[in-house]
C-alpha cells in the first residue's frame, strides 16, 4: 500500500504529466483560463438521468475563473439573460455528488429546465462573448419516424425534442407539417436502434420508421426565395431543425451542382455546427 508520502509524490508527478487548462477561442479573441471572470460552455445534455424525476442535466466545461454554487451568470445564447446555477454536481460512473466550487478545466453538471443547448456560453464577465460553436458530424442515414399510437402524440413530441437537444441524434421537421412525424438523421444505423429503444423505455412510445434515400445534409446559409420555392432535384428535400434553421437533404454530391444552378442566391454551408 502507498504511504501518505507515496501518494503525495505520485500526485505531484501525475500533475507534471497532465495538461493544464488551455486557452479557448471566443468571438472576442482567446480567453485565458486564469482570467478571473467565470466562463464555461455546454458540451453535453442528457435527459432522464434519473427516470423517477425526469431530470435533464447540462454538462459544461469551465474555461476560466471560479465557479460557486448558486452564482448568477449570463446565458449568452439565451438573449444575455441572467440565471442562477443551483445544485451543481460532478459525476463518476453512476455516482454523483453536489459541489460548492469548481475551477478552470473542471466539468460540472447543472439542472437544465430546457433552456440550454450544446455550445451555449455562460459567463459573469462584464464583456459578453461566446465560445466557438462545436462542429457536428453530418448525418449519412435518414428515416421518417412516427408514433404507432396516435394517442401518444404528447410523449412523442417531448421525446423527440429532448433527444434532439442532446445532439447525439439529429431530428428534423418537415416545414409546414406538424410533429406527428419527424425525420431522424444519424451517422451510423445503430443509432436508429438507440433512438427507438430510448423512445420506448423513457417515453413509452412505439415507433414506425421508414428509411429515406438521403445521404447528405447541408445547412442553408442564405437564399433569395422562400424555402417552399426552392427547385429540388430528385431525391432532395427541405428540412428544418429544432432551431428553425433550414437545411437541404439530398442523395449524392452531384445534387449540389443542380441545386445551386437552379436556385440563384442559394448558399450551402460546408459543415454543420451547433
Amino acid at each position: 500500500a502507498l504511504t501518505n508520502f507515496g501518494v503525495e509524490t505520485f500526485l505531484q508527478h501525475f500533475l507534471t504529466m497532465t495538461m493544464p487548462p488551455l486557452p479557448r477561442t471566443a468571438d472576442c479573441g482567446v480567453i485565458n483560463p486564469v482570467k478571473e471572470d467565470f466562463s464555461a460552455f455546454v458540451f453535453k445534455i442528457q435527459a432522464n438521468m434519473n427516470k423517477a424525476h425526469r431530470d435533464r442535466i447540462a454538462f459544461m466545461r469551465i474555461c476560466s475563473g471560479k465557479f460557486e454554487a448558486g452564482m448568477e451568470v449570463t446565458h449568452v445564447q439565451g438573449g444575455n439573460k441572467k440565471i442562477k446555477l443551483p445544485q451543481p454536481q460532478q459525476m463518476m460512473a453512476s455516482e454523483r455528488h453536489m459541489i460548492d466550487t469548481a475551477y478552470g478545466g473542471d466539468i460540472i453538471g447543472v439542472f437544465d429546465p430546457g433552456i440550454f443547448s450544446i455550445g451555449d456560453t455562460l459567463t459573469n464577465s462584464a464583456e459578453k462573448f461566446a465560445y466557438e460553436g462545436i462542429p457536428t458530424f453530418a448525418p449519412e442515414h435518414f428515416a421518417r419516424v412516427r408514433q404507432v399510437d396516435t394517442m401518444k402524440r404528447k410523449q412523442f413530441i417531448k421525446g423527440t425534442e429532448q433527444i434532439a437537444q442532446e445532439g447525439a441524434i439529429q431530428i428534423f421537421k418537415i416545414p409546414g407539417a406538424g410533429l406527428e412525424e419527424v425525420i431522424v438523421g444519424v451517422v451510423g444505423t445503430l443509432q436508429f436502434d438507440v433512438f427507438e429503444y430510448r423512445m420506448k423505455n423513457e417515453y413509452n412510445v412505439d415507433l414506425r420508421m421508414t428509411s429515406l434515400p438521403y445521404d447528405h445534409l447541408r445547412l442553408i446559409e442564405s437564399m433569395d426565395c422562400h424555402p417552399d420555392e426552392i427547385v429540388l432535384c430528385t431525391g432532395a428535400a427541405v428540412l428544418q431543425d429544432f432551431r428553425d434553421r433550414y437545411l437541404l437533404a439530398f442523395d449524392g454530391e452531384w445534387s449540389v451542382g443542380f441545386l445551386t444552378k437552379h436556385n440563384p442566391g442559394l448558399v450551402l454551408a460546408d459543415t454543420l455546427s451547433v
